[in-house]
């Protein structure tokens, strides 16, 4: 089992970091994944790749709760109470998070 480690990463623009990312779109979290909360935010374990990792708050932990209720990333951030100024860093993580298959986008019906 492999350890990673998955937060905001401070050294890349949002842009270079997020890729297909787009914060407009619904997303939740992927059906292969496990999440166990923990003091420090959570522990989440992929079933397909047998990924082990950690959400280091319990903030993060909130938002993607939050991402399967609401129509786009933004409202998970509001819904969940990060603060404006927070929401680049925590676009970052979730765009990690996207990027290693932990969360994906979501259909919508019409």
């Amino acid at each position: 089992m492999t350890a990673a480690p998955v937060e905001a990463p401070t050294a890349s623009s949002l842009e270079a970091s997020t890729g297909a990312f787009d914060p407009a779109r619904p997303y939740r979290l992927s059906t292969s994944v496990s999440v166990r909360p923990e003091s420090f935010g959570a522990l989440v374990y992929d079933f397909h790749t047998r990924r082990l990792s950690f959400l280091k708050t319990r903030a993060l932990v909130r938002v993607v709760e939050a991402l399967a209720e609401h129509p786009d990333v933004h409202g998970a951030l509001e819904a969940a109470e990060v603060p404006p100024e927070q929401w680049e860093q925590y676009l970052k993580a979730l765009a990690g998070l996207a990027k290693a298959g932990t969360i994906q986008p979501r259909e919508t019906t019409t």
